[in-house]
């Protein structure tokens, strides 16, 4: 399916991604990706944007099916659009309300909780670098 505009010109369409920083004791929680292409590498606890859904809905959602814990939105940190062809990547700090860290083994191969530190000093193991730093820096501000 392509969209075009009022001159018939085609037009770019992306998806929207929104990703949540859960913070706990100092420490920020990463999840483990299992999809071929990032498989091993650690990212945010993230996902799609659902047709119909908002984009706070979705940061919630993601959180609790890719780690287990029910949170709230505490704030919009970080938009990140690296490429007309890619995701629009938002990022929420948000805060713990319920639930345990678990993930779904067929998506996620763990979960753990980092310092700053430790997640700047592993940066190639990060799915997307720009966006877990930057995000983490700007929830630190």
């Amino acid at each position: 399916m392509s969209y075009e505009d009022n001159d018939g010109k085609p037009l770019a369409m992306t998806y929207i991604v929104c990703g949540v920083i859960i913070e706990r004791d100092g420490k920020i929680l990463l999840v483990q990706e299992k999809q071929p292409k990032v498989y091993g590498k650690w990212n945010l606890p993230a996902g799609k944007v659902d047709v119909g859904e908002t984009l706070e809905a979705a940061a919630i959602r993601e959180a609790k099916e890719e780690c287990g814990l029910d949170v709230e939105i505490v704030d919009h940190v970080f938009v990140m659009h690296p490429a007309v062809d890619r995701a629009v990547l938002h990022a929420y700090t948000v805060r713990e309300t319920g639930g345990e860290v678990t993930f779904p083994e067929d998506e996620i191969l763990d979960a753990k909780w980092f310092t700053r530190s430790e997640i700047e000093a592993m940066s190639s193991e990060l799915r997307a670098v720009e966006f877990v730093l930057g995000a983490i820096h700007a929830h630190q501000q």
